[in-house]
This record gives structure tokens, sequence and C-alpha cells, in this order.
């Protein structure tokens, strides 16, 4: 059970609610706070005063004030307006992330909302009901606006209750109307009362809910990373000496430390590491911890700057407990933007030195003794053409990571007639970043096929050698999922159900431990 209260949400519960269906329900304390911000609300409403979104327009409209009676009408036209967004559908568990975020952050008590409008987002993710919310149309900046607002398509209604504008929305894997959806579930459906449509989709939530994933991902991909590297230096007969502590240690960084030791570990008792006569590596191999541990340091960075976002009230206005209502840009994406910048441009970092390693395996030239794209049966060679393509896989998925890792954080147009003139981009940062990451773990999945192809093949050429205890249970895992072709097969079939064993682990096996 995760347990809300607007300020403590962490990213591993993110991922067993999104992936693993875990029940959320809020805090006992995190209700009396709820019910005060709404109060507060209700006390400024009794002024005959303009504040920003509660009783005035949004954006360009801002100086056009709202009579009271008015307000219910401004909160449901504002959720129809904005409800345009385009592209492919976000899948489940991004939108059930993004769900479960917007609650925590109307939690805080900065918001004014009633206690009825978070409890509905929250019976909701634990009934199954996610709604149907299109990917692309996001600025990052007054939030992810068209997307939140597709939701809140599914979570609210006037007193018509038209069928055709609430949304659609997925329970039990079939997809309903809305109002068809939060009926089976047996959800009540919200009027919304002032401040409540702007609360609902003012932050940049899905991009934060995107980065979250994008965060355990990331994490995921280094450890992979780290054991195909492993695998790959026994394969080659490498060297350990570039994975000693002491050297981590006199640079100091503490992501090249964790990886450095990840592998040393791993190929501790093995005979195939230092048995040729070579001194050292090429950097795919003797720079691997620097690679990896710089890649793991900017994962460090992007997951601090993410567990703060999930943890922030991000609409506008907020109101404070004496009472003040303070005008703000909490709702920017910036910070999202730009850690997924740069954990886009760490990932894609970390393709690229696998697939050179990849390339390392099947060159005679570098392998140290292994036979042109491992070709295990060398009257076969040019008749068969062994693992050759799947590093052209490799390759290209590679130069698709060079061009997704441009930033996205400093491209931005003006909306709004100019009133919103910098806006963060940080969805469309969230959703390349995302892209990497899968264009990486293909990548992973290659190098960790064909080192594990190769070690067949050494392993006939030194029957007397061991692997390390941890390279051998490696080599173990792969092949309880793919076994040893001698000649050429589909290897494309072959690597998908490695990558489908390993993308499993990542969402749905590991996070149950």
């Amino acid at each position: 059970m995760v347990k809300i209260t607007g300020n403590d949400l962490a990213i591993e519960q993110i991922i067993h609610v999104a992936f693993g269906n875990e029940q959320v329900e809020l805090e006992e304390k995190t209700k009396n706070v709820i019910q005060y911000s709404n109060h507060l609300l209700n006390e400024n409403l009794k002024k005959d005063f303009p504040y920003y979104g509660i009783n005035t327009g949004y954006g360009i409209f801002h100086t056009q004030k709202i009579s009271n009676e008015h307000l219910a009408e401004l909160n449901r036209n504002l959720i129809l307006s904005h409800a345009v967004g385009t592209g492919d559908d976000f899948d489940a568990a991004t939108v059930r992330a993004a769900m479960l975020i917007r609650a925590n952050s109307l939690a805080k008590g900065f918001s004014g909302v009633r206690l009825v409008l978070i409890q509905t987002l929250i019976d909701m993710l634990n009934c199954g009901v996610t709604p149907q919310v299109r990917s692309q149309g996001s600025m990052g900046s007054s939030g992810d606006l068209c997307q939140l607002a597709q939701m809140a398509l599914v979570v609210t209604r006037d007193e018509k209750d038209l069928d055709e504008e609430s949304g659609h929305a997925w329970v039990q894997k079939q997809l309903f109307s809305g109002k068809e959806a939060m009926y089976r579930a047996g959800i009540q459906r919200v009027r919304l009362e002032p401040k409540e449509g702007l609360a609902l989709i003012n932050g940049a939530t899905f991009s934060a809910a995107l980065a979250a994933i994008n965060c355990w991902f990331g994490q995921e991909l280094c450890e992979i990373a780290d054991q195909c590297l492993a695998l790959s230096m026994e394969t080659l007969l490498a060297r350990k000496e570039a994975f000693d502590a002491r050297l981590q240690v006199a640079r100091g960084m503490i992501g090249q430390m964790d990886s450095a030791k990840n592998v040393w570990d791993a190929i501790q008792g093995s005979t195939f590491i230092n048995s040729s006569n070579h001194v050292q590596d090429g950097y795919a191999i003797g720079c691997a911890p620097q690679v990896h541990g710089a890649i793991r340091d900017s994962l460090a960075h992007a997951w601090n700057i993410i567990t703060r976002e999930i943890n922030a009230a991000t609409d506008n206005p907020l109101l404070f407990p004496n009472g003040d209502v303070i005008s703000g840009g909490n709702f920017h994406g910036e910070p999202t933007a730009l850690v997924m910048d740069f954990l886009g441009i760490a990932l894609a970092e970390l393709g690229a030195i696998s697939e050179r390693r990849t390339f390392r395996l099947l060159d005679s030239h570098l392998n140290n003794g292994l036979p042109t794209m491992l070709i295990a049966d060398a009257e076969k060679a040019g008749l068969e053409s062994g693992l050759m393509i799947p590093q052209y896989s490799a390759a290209s998925l590679v130069m698709e990571n060079q061009h997704l890792a441009n930033s996205d954080a400093v491209h931005s147009l003006p909306t709004s007639a100019n009133q919103e003139d910098h806006n963060s981009n940080s969805l469309t940062a969230a959703r390349h970043t995302y892209l990497i990451a899968k264009n990486v773990l293909r990548i992973l999945s290659i190098e960790l096929y064909t080192a594990a192809h190769g070690m067949e093949i050494r392993k006939t050429q030194h029957p007397e050698r061991k692997l390390g205890a941890g390279t051998g249970k490696i080599l173990a895992g792969v092949r309880k999922v793919v076994t040893f072709h001698a000649h050429d097969t589909l290897w494309g079939n072959e690597i998908d159900q490695l990558l489908n064993s390993l993308e499993k682990d990542i969402f749905f096996h590991k996070m149950k431990d």
C-alpha cells in the first residue's frame, strides 16, 4: 500500500503503482490539510478581489474577472477546451504514474481543492480506470495542459453529463467512454468547484511521470550494462587492472567506483580474465568504469530533481496557511526538461560504448583469437554471416540516439498571445529520453547475446578455464532464455526473447522483490 502525504512519494512507489497496480490511500493527517486548504479558498472567494485562475480567466484572459455564479462553468470549460492532445496514446503505466503524482501534488494542501477530487483519482487507480491520453501536444509550461485535461475529462462532469464529453478510459483491458468506465468501476465523477479545473491540469505532471519512469529505467540499464561489460570482458580475455578499487578511489567519482566494483565482483574467480599477453584493453573496456560511472552520476542528479518534482505543488495560484493567495510559475517544466535532456545524453552514451564492445567481439583483429563475426564453424565463413547484422542494428540505434539526445529544453515558442512567452518542452524531452532508453535496452541485449555467443566459442578453445562467479550466473541466465546456435539462425528473434526477458525483469519482476 502506497500512502500519499504530498511530501514523500518515491520513484520506486510510482513504479509499483504504475506497473504493479499497488493500492493507494491518503494518509489520515493529510486529509485535514486538504480540507483546510479548501476552507481557505472559500474564505478568499468571499472577498471582492480577483485571484488568477480562481475567479479570473486563464492565460491571456487573466484580466477578465468572472462572477461567482459562473465559476463552475469556467472550470468545466477549461477542461473541455484544453483536452486537445495528439499523437499515439500513452501506455497505461505512464497515465497511472501521472494520476498518482497529480493526487500527491494536490494533497500537499496548497491547491484549495476538495478532498473528493483527490480521492476520485485514488479510487480510479485502485479500481484500474485508466484514461486514454494522447502523448503529444504539451509545451511543458502552464503544465502538460492537454494531457491532464484528457485525464480530467474522465474524472469530472457538468450538469449535462454528456457521454461524448467524458473522454475515454480503459477498464479491464476494454476501452469505454469515460462516463461508462467510471460507472462500471462504481466511481462517481466530480462536478468541479472553483479552481479545481486549473488544479487538475496546471503542472508538468505527465513530464514528471515519464521522467520518473525514465529514472527507474536508467537505473536498471546501468546495472545491465555492467553485467554486459563483465561478460564481454570474459569473452575478450580482458584485463582487470582498470577495475581495481584503488584506481577508482584515486579519482573519487562515486558512480565510477560503483560500476567498477560491480564488474570486479562479477569476474572474481575467472581464469579467462588476464589470460592473454596484452597489457591494456581498448577504451570500451578499459575506460568503461569512467563512462558507466559518469552515467550513474548523471542519473543520480536526475533522480534527485525528479524526486523533488513529484513531491512539488505545481499549480497556480497557491494558497498558504495564513490565507495568502500567491501566483507564480511552479507549473513550468524547466527542471524536468533539463534533467531529461541530461539523462538522455547519458543513456545515449551507455548505448554507444556498449555497441563498441559488440563491434570488438566480432572483429578478429580485436577479439583475442575469436573468429570473425563469431562464426562458430570456421568452414562456414562466408557461407554464413554470423552475428554481423545484430551489430548493424546496434550501430543504427546508436546513431538514432545521437539525434534524439539533442536538447529539447533549448527550444521554445511563445503561446497564449505572448503571455506564455517561454516554454520548457519538458514532455518532449521526457518522451525522447524514453525512446533513447528503449533503444539502449536493445543495444545492451545485442551485446549480451553476442558476448554469450562468443563465450560458447571461447569455452571450446579453452575448456579448462572457468568464468567468474558472477559472470557464470550471467551466462546461465542468458541460457535460460535462449540456447546457443552454432550456425546462422534468426538472430533477431533470439535477441527479442532476451530483450523481453530483461524488460519484464526491469518493470515487473525486480520491483516485487
